[in-house]
C-alpha cells in the first residue's frame, strides 16, 4: 500500500492516526514571524561519552545544550528505561537541570539487526511501551553495520513487515519510529509508503548522507516536513561549520519545507580539543544559524 494509492477509508484511518500521533508531539514555540521558528539543540548520549547513563544530562548542562538523545537497549543495564525508578531519575534530573530528553535511540540495532533478530523486534516494542510512559515521541532505529539494509531488498522487506506490525501500537502511543540508514531519499520514501503509517518517518543524518554521495539539500526537500522526524547535525573529523556539510544551506532547505524541531549533534570532534570544548563550539555555531531563543 502506498500513500499515492490509498482508498478513502485507508486515507481517513491514516489521517486519524496522524492526528492522534502528532497530538502528543512537543510544541515548537514561534518567535514572531514564520522565519523565526524555534529549534532546540541537543546531543546523543554516546557522543557525550555517556551512553545510556544519567550523567549525560550533566555533561549536556555544562555544554549549554537544551537536551539529550538517550540510548535504549536490551534489558539489564543500570539505566534501563524499562525500570520505573530509572524513568523517574531521568525526569527528576531533567527538572533539576532545566533540560529535556529530545528522543530515544536504539543503536543496539547496529549489532542486533531489526530485520532478522527476534529479540531486536521485541526491544522495539518494549521501547514504544516505555516511551508512552515517559511521554516521549521519537526513537531512532539504527540500520548500520550488521543492521545495514542498503542494497538488501530482502532485509528491507523484513523491516517493512516488522514495522507494519508495530506501527499501530506506535500510533496509539504517539510514537514516531525514525529510520536512520544509508538509504537514499527514494528508498526511504518507498519503505515509508509500504508501511503506510505516520508513525514511521526518516531520522536524517546530514553527514552520513553527504558521505554516501547524496545531495542532502535536495533530499531534505524531497522527503519533506512531515516525514523527517529529527536530524543529526554531524561531521566526521571536523567541528560543525568546518567540514563538508553546508549548514546554512541545510537551514535554507528546512525553511523551504517549513520544518522545525530538535537538531541533535553527533560526532563533530577534533583532535587536541576536549569534548566540552568541541560541543560548546558546535552548539553555539548551530544557534548562530538556527533560531533557538538562546544567545
Amino acid at each position: 500500500m502506498t500513500t499515492r494509492n490509498l482508498t478513502r477509508r485507508q486515507a481517513i484511518r491514516l489521517g486519524a492516526a496522524a492526528a492522534s500521533a502528532f497530538a502528543f508531539a512537543p510544541a515548537i514555540r514561534l518567535f514572531g514571524d514564520e522565519t523565526q521558528r524555534r529549534f532546540k539543540i541537543g546531543a546523543c548520549d554516546w557522543s557525550l561519552g555517556k551512553r545510556q547513563q544519567l550523567a549525560a544530562l550533566d555533561v549536556a548542562k555544562a555544554i549549554g545544550l537544551d537536551g539529550v538523545q538517550v540510548s535504549f537497549g536490551p534489558e539489564g543495564a543500570e539505566y534501563d528505561l524499562r525500570k520505573a525508578a530509572v524513568r523517574r531519575a531521568y525526569a527528576d534530573k531533567c527538572d533539576k537541570l532545566g533540560l529535556e530528553i529530545a528522543a530515544l535511540a536504539m543503536g543496539i540495532l547496529n549489532q542486533r539487526p531489526y530485520a532478522s533478530d527476534p529479540e531486536a523486534e521485541k526491544w522495539v516494542v518494549d521501547c514504544v511501551d516505555v516511551m508512552e510512559k515517559m511521554n516521549q515521541h521519537i526513537v531512532l532505529l539504527a540500520f548500520f553495520s550488521k543492521g545495514d539494509i542498503n542494497g538488501r531488498p530482502e532485509a528491507q522487506k523484513a523491516v517493512i513487515d516488522r514495522l507494519r506490525k508495530v506501527a499501530p501500537r506506535a500510533e496509539k502511543a504517539g510514537v514516531i519510529l525514525g529510520i536512520e540508514s544509508m538509504l537514499n531519499a527514494d528508498d526511504h520514501l518507498r519503505i515509508i509508503d509500504a508501511v503506510g503509517s505516520p508513525a514511521v518517518q526518516v531520522y536524517y543524518d546530514v553527514a552520513n548522507m553527504t558521505r554516501a554521495g547524496y545531495n542532502i539539500y535536495k533530499e531534505i526537500r524531497q522527503i519533506g516536513k512531515d516525514r523527517i522526524c529529527q536530524i543529526h547535525m554531524k561531521e566526521n573529523g571536523a567541528l560543525l561549520g568546518k567540514g563538508k556539510v553546508d549548514f546554512p544551506r541545510v537551514k535554507e532547505a528546512l525553511d523551504d519545507i517549513g520544518w522545525s524541531g530538535w537538531l541533535i549533534i553527533e560526532g563533530a570532534r577534533v583532535k587536541g580539543q576536549s569534548l566540552e570544548e568541541c560541543y560548546k563550539w558546535n552548539q553555539k555555531y548551530l544557534r548562530s544559524i538556527f533560531p533557538t531563543g538562546k544567545a
